[in-house]
């Protein structure tokens, strides 16, 4: 599967951005999308995830009321809207994909396909 990113840039802090990744390929092997971000010099976290065949999200605690995952009704688009941002959500934003039953934010490497990144900046 390939995943492609868009929507980064740059906002002020408490502005809003969405992103988009567009998932190529038709293969319900691929139950699972991510979204990660990884700052320079820090590990790749977690920050929304969601079933594609059942809309289950989950959120990572720094995120949870500001983020919100969604797809497209088609399935081949997830978003990620973000909103009141602020300078520490400043990383490359990653979307990934997986198989499975587990679907969540914990466990960047357990995410088998992964997009080229974002970039998000807040000042």
């Amino acid at each position: 599967v390939q995943l492609v990113e868009s929507g980064g840039g740059s906002v002020q802090a408490g502005g809003s951005l969405r992103l988009s990744c567009v998932v190529s390929a038709d293969d319900y092997r691929w139950n699972c999308m991510g979204w990660f971000r990884q700052a320079p010099g820090k590990e790749r976290e977690g920050v929304a995830a969601i079933l594609l065949r059942g809309d289950d999200t989950a959120y990572a605690d720094a995120v949870k009321g500001r983020f919100t995952i969604s797809q497209d009704a088609t399935k081949d688009t997830v978003h990620l809207q973000m909103t009141r941002l602020r300078p520490e959500d400043t990383a490359m934003y990653y979307c990934a994909a997986k198989g499975g039953g587990y679907c969540g934010t914990d466990s960047p490497e357990i995410f088998a396909s992964w997009g080229q990144g974002t970039q998000v900046t807040v000042s």
